[in-house]
């Protein structure tokens, strides 16, 4: 593998920004074997749509694994040689942070889980992409939950940021590079 593809990066930004689009893109130019680790759950029909989206932009040689809660097990499989999307991160820390009740609980746990990819890829020399809502730069949140959520998502993002070997702001499907 290029050295240039064993890496991780942090794709940040707003909605429909063209993060996703863009991780999708890099990992294709990789040549690498391309893994979807996807967060979403179906919980309307509104997001039924945004899922069924999300799998029309990748092309049928993804494959695809739900990690909507956890990264637990798809940590102990072997990703040598893989190029891999995580998208997003927005909706685990939604999902963990649910399932926590508690934020600083929700935060301990995505750390040590997110710690726990990062440290598989430079084990096993994979291109890893993670896919996150900067959720920060909009209107605050009306309720003490949406302000909470907020604020851990905003720490989340913070320590992927600092883990990570890049990070890009994308803007209208333009990245910024942070770092």
């Amino acid at each position: 593998m290029p050295e240039s593809w064993d890496k991780s990066i942090l794709f940040l930004g707003g909605a429909r920004s063209g993060k996703s689009r863009l991780a999708l893109e890099w990992v294709e130019k990789s040549g690498l074997s391309p893994l979807y680790l996807a967060t979403g759950v179906a919980t309307d029909s509104e997001m039924e749509e945004r899922i069924i989206r999300h799998q029309r932009e990748r092309s049928p040689e993804w494959k695809v694994e739900e990690v909507p809660s956890g990264l637990g097990k798809v940590l102990e499989r072997d990703w040598s040689e893989w190029g891999i999307v995580l998208d997003c991160v927005t909706f685990l820390v939604n999902n963990v942070f649910w399932e926590e009740k508690d934020a600083e609980r929700a935060y301990e746990r995505l750390c040590r889980e997110l710690s726990g990819i990062l440290e598989k890829r430079k084990r096993e020399h994979f291109l890893l992409l993670l896919v996150s809502n900067e959720v920060g730069m909009g209107v605050v949140p009306e309720y003490p939950a949406g302000r909470e959520f907020r604020d851990l998502q905003g720490r989340v993002n913070q320590w992927i940021a600092h883990q990570v070997d890049e990070a890009y702001l994308v803007v209208a499907g333009i990245p910024w590079q942070l770092k």
